[in-house]
């Protein structure tokens, strides 16, 4: 069974993958499979372009997890949505040197649902599990994804409301 974990920038995506990794379950960093299929940069947005479609019809299905913010655009059996209230992503992702303008659109896509948007489009209700990772460490984060995964915990999703922190 392959199992998307997606989210904005800055949810913790790849910190979680490195516990469910510690704990032996595979998982492919979805930055490292896009290479091929880059075909430009977007100067403006600080970000490679890369050829979507391509990519995803070229994947190679895991059993395991896929990590990255376009998991949810490849075929898995569910996805896992990471959220982080948008005041704290800001604070996450300028501690990475991320510049103000790419924080305050990724901080936005956070409050506006982005990747859960996108998630409930491709996936039937069943198969997405949204996890608020605001203030929590990646073992609590990996626990609660271990259970989804194998059936223990329900699918979830659409109790976050963050839009007190759209800027207008």
């Amino acid at each position: 069974m392959m199992c998307g974990i997606t989210g904005t920038p800055g949810t913790g995506k790849s910190q979680i993958g490195d516990e469910l990794a510690r704990r032996g379950h595979t998982v492919v960093r979805l930055t490292a499979t896009v290479g091929p299929y880059v075909t430009g940069n977007d100067e403006e947005r600080d970000a490679q372009i890369i050829d979507v479609d391509r990519w995803a019809a070229g994947f190679v299905p895991v059993n395991g997890f896929v990590e990255g913010h376009l998991a949810h655009l490849l075929p898995c059996d569910k996805v896992i949505v990471l959220r982080c209230r948008p005041d704290e992503l800001k604070t996450r992702l300028a501690q990475r040197k991320y510049r103000e303008t790419k924080i305050r659109e990724n901080a936005q896509a956070e409050a506006l649902d982005v990747c859960l948007i996108e998630t409930i489009d491709e996936f039937e209700s069943s198969q997405i599990f949204e996890l608020d990772t605001t203030g929590h460490d990646a073992a609590y984060c990996a626990d609660r994804i271990e259970g989804f995964y194998r059936g223990e915990c329900p699918a979830d999703f659409g109790h976050l409301d963050w839009s007190e922190f759209l800027e207008i």
